[in-house]
């Protein structure tokens, strides 16, 4: 019952929030992302430490980069600190937990996977046929809101578990 009325909490804070106009899209994408981290389980293997940062990168997509970094000032996720990085083209993702791919690099997207293969990375994106490609996450616009499908498969692949509370407010998940 507990997780029943997380995963509401969850979809109607992002309903509410999702109905902004497009400027506030970056924010919402942004607490979204900050959000994932909690409903996300990662292999051990992804820490260097039991104290390394929990890290964000952002790629092709600056604005969004910086409202992440507000959204988590002083937050933590798993209670690891949080760390964001906004990425360069070339820049490997070795040290990331999440990776934002931005409409400005989606074209690269076959490119990107190929750099993340094998990582237990959570890559999350915002394009259209993106989870065929293999991302795990991708934001998508329901008429004024912003909601967001899962891919299991590439998620497993990747090592990586996705919590029920967090499938549940998804839009469409697609499995195995």
């Amino acid at each position: 019952m507990k997780r029943l009325l997380l995963a509401a909490a969850l979809l109607t804070a992002a309903s509410v929030l999702a109905q902004a106009d497009g400027a506030a899209e970056t924010q919402i994408k942004a607490a979204f992302l900050y959000k994932f981290g909690g409903f996300v389980e990662w292999p051990m293997r992804a820490f260097q430490r039991p104290d390394s940062p929990f890290m964000i990168g952002v790629l092709g997509a600056d604005a969004v980069a910086a409202d992440l970094e507000l959204v988590v000032a002083g937050r933590t996720v798993q209670g690891r600190p949080i760390a964001v990085r906004k990425l360069k083209r070339g820049e490997p993702f070795a040290s990331l937990h999440v990776l934002f791919v931005g409409h400005a690099e989606s074209a690269r997207m076959a490119e990107i996977l190929v750099a993340a293969k094998g990582q237990p990375l959570l890559i999350v994106t915002e394009s259209e046929d993106a989870l065929s490609h293999g991302s795990m996450i991708n934001f998508v616009a329901v008429g004024d809101k912003v909601r967001f499908d899962v891919a299991l498969p590439q998620a497993e692949r990747g090592q990586l578990r996705i919590s029920a509370r967090l499938l549940a407010v998804a839009r469409k998940v697609i499995s195995g």
